[in-house]
């Protein structure tokens, strides 16, 4: 039974998590880190910089392009009241939700055309979708898997929409207890989803690294059975790269052209030349995770040579009694094994011994 019952699903087994298939890739903690290169309102509402977008995604090394679709009306109403408008510290104090998000959306007719864009280039391309008439256009676009954003887990309805598809899911859960994470992925499991992730989120923008808490990724992978990444709004590299060594099979972090260009996510968001940096950086770093293993390497093999091992340190006539004076553990590794030193001391040389001679059983009697 796994430590974290009840918020297990029945399939789950606590072992390693099941997969995820994006297109023709493969997401498990077993396979390449899936990195997701989030476009947001980083587009400005230029059509041909969304284009440019995605082409430095592609040479930066991104797997996939997301968006997400919404519009204003989608998300709120247009109010003036003081429950619509945003505080609390964040980049966007002081505006209302309607004039935000009114700024930062996708257009969705240029939404099929940058699929096309990304798919010519080899990327996968998919998209939040913010409520049903979002999931209903994604589908007629056919992207191959549908995204939760962490301030909708809470609803339960969308989620059932987006798994009645058969698409895989991915759900951030950024400020979710969880119960709710539990909440949600049983109601998608219920609702016909059999393929989800999770992606550890910290829905602050930008995230401090203190706030992380990356050793929830192992958490949650093994409490409800499902591969585990990352949603990073943090400044730099490190926290995606630490996510991957404790186990984050995807990575998904906003991606702009220059922070220099203004913009609701710029401020939060990797230049071309830093989301490079990330993608050589979690490479590496997936290769040097590679598997528990106690065998001595190829190239490792070859500085066992220069191991201790017992060597005689005098001259030593035949007959001679070995002592800790003549007799010493140094290296290189060409003589015995230093755990036989005291079963040296006090016997006698089979014959006459050079200094530097490599101890061996045949020179001793």
């Amino acid at each position: 039974m796994s430590l974290y019952a009840p918020f297990v699903e029945e399939e789950a087994t606590g072992t390693v998590p099941s997969y995820v298939q994006i297109g023709s890739r493969r997401i498990s903690p077993s396979d390449q880190v899936y990195i997701v290169a989030e476009l947001s309102a980083n587009h400005n509402q230029d059509f041909d910089r969304a284009v440019e977008l995605v082409k430095a995604a592609k040479e930066a090394g991104a797997d996939a392009i997301k968006l997400q679709t919404y519009t204003p009306d989608t998300l709120t109403i247009q109010c003036e009241r003081p429950e619509f408008r945003i505080g609390g510290g964040t980049i966007w104090d002081g505006r209302t939700l309607y004039d935000l998000y009114g700024e930062a959306y996708t257009p969705w007719e240029w939404q099929p055309r940058l699929k096309q864009v990304a798919e010519e280039l080899g990327l996968d391309f998919f998209s939040t979708a913010f409520d049903p008439t979002a999931v209903d256009f994604l589908e007629k676009i056919g992207v191959p898997v549908h995204k939760v954003a962490s301030f909708e887990i809470v609803d339960i309805p969308l989620i059932e929409k987006m798994a009645r598809t058969g698409k895989p899911l991915i759900i951030s859960t950024g400020m979710a207890t969880l119960a709710e994470i539990d909440e949600a992925v049983r109601a998608a499991r219920n609702a016909g989803a059999t393929q989800i992730a999770l992606l550890k989120c910290t829905s602050a923008y930008p995230a401090p690294p203190e706030e992380m808490n990356l050793r929830t990724i192992p958490h949650l992978a093994e409490a409800f059975g499902v591969p585990v990444g990352l949603s990073d709004h943090t400044l730099g590299i490190a926290v995606p790269v630490a996510a991957v060594a404790l186990g984050a099979c995807i990575v998904e972090k906003h991606f702009t052209l220059s922070r220099d260009i203004p913009g609701p996510d710029s401020a939060f968001s990797l230049e071309p030349h830093e989301f490079r940096a990330m993608v050589q950086s979690i490479r590496e770093a997936e290769k040097a995770l590679g598997q528990v293993c106690y065998e001595v390497g190829e190239r490792e093999a070859a500085s066992r040579v220069f191991r201790r091992s017992m060597f005689v340190v005098q001259d030593v006539k035949a007959g001679e009694v070995f002592t800790a004076e003549n007799v010493r553990s140094i290296r290189p590794g060409h003589g015995l094994p230093p755990k036989f030193l005291k079963d040296v001391i006090g016997r006698r040389a089979a014959c006459d011994i050079a200094r530097g001679t490599p101890l061996r059983w045949e020179l001793i009697r």
